[in-house]
């Protein structure tokens, strides 16, 4: 038997439900219109299509489909070198997955999630705290709101920093390494972090070697890249740039 919904953690779904229902329904309109203008079947193939891939991404994100949502958060964790004394920090922590997750991981730490939230998304500090009492992490996890951009702590404050597909939506911040950097502040000497972003989106990010290059040049010890699609667990239909494709983590010790 499952779990009441009320005492179950709500982590959403990355793939929203608007883009598996709105080319559902403009399947169902133009399949209707096509009876009368033929031509528009190549339009009701397009609309399918995105229905099918959509319906079926959100399927494999969530948990009854393999989960694949978290498994590729667990992939920061994966990357996280840390005896878990001390104090660690989840920038852009959404609903707070990443943030219980590293609690649960490391039950001798403090850890805080930052994120600006906002009316574009369906979280809020409470639903993390929500959450964190679910898992019973509690009394390990603080949430507040703050901006990656610019952090609200001392210099070396943390022992370590994790963030999760967060830095491409920093707006107020045209040169995304810029947050890099500034997230890289806030950990100590010695300190290690993952990040998992877009970072292989030229656009964005220009060539990642560039970026590893400026990594280091701040005198970080030790920045890694690992490309996400690479993981097994990973479809090849979601490795496609507009979805998973374009996904790296970089990963080291300052």
């Amino acid at each position: 038997m499952s779990e009441p919904r009320a005492s179950r953690a709500d982590y959403g779904n990355w793939v929203s439900a608007r883009l598996v229902y709105i080319p559902g329904m403009i399947s169902v309109l133009l399949i209707g219109l096509s009876f009368v203008f033929p031509v528009l079947v190549v339009l009701v193939f397009i609309s399918l299509s995105f229905f099918v891939y959509f319906a079926y991404a959100r399927y494999r994100f969530s948990a009854g489909g393999g989960n694949i949502q978290a498994g590729i958060q667990g992939l920061v964790l994966n990357h996280l070198k840390w005896d878990g004394k001390g104090k660690a920090l989840d920038i852009g922590c959404g609903n707070g997955p990443l943030t219980i997750r590293l609690a649960q991981l490391y039950p001798n730490a403090e850890v805080t999630g930052i994120d600006y939230w906002g009316g574009a998304w369906a979280y809020s500090k409470g639903v993390c705290e929500r959450n964190a009492q679910i898992e019973e992490v509690a009394g390990r996890t603080v949430f507040q709101k703050a901006s990656a951009s610019a952090l609200p702590f001392e210099n070396e404050t943390f022992d370590v920093a994790v963030s999760n597909l967060v830095f491409h939506e920093v707006r107020d911040v045209r040169d995304k390494t810029e947050v890099i950097k500034e997230a890289l502040r806030v950990v100590k000497n010695g300190g290690g972090f993952v990040f998992q972003d877009l970072f292989l989106w030229k656009r964005l990010y220009g060539d990642v070697d560039d970026v590893l290059a400026a990594i280091r040049s701040w005198g970080i010890e030790r920045v890694e890249f690992v490309r996400t699609s690479d993981s097994a667990f990973i479809p090849k239909a979601l490795r496609l740039p507009f979805m998973l494709g374009t996904i790296g983590i970089l990963h080291g010790r300052k």
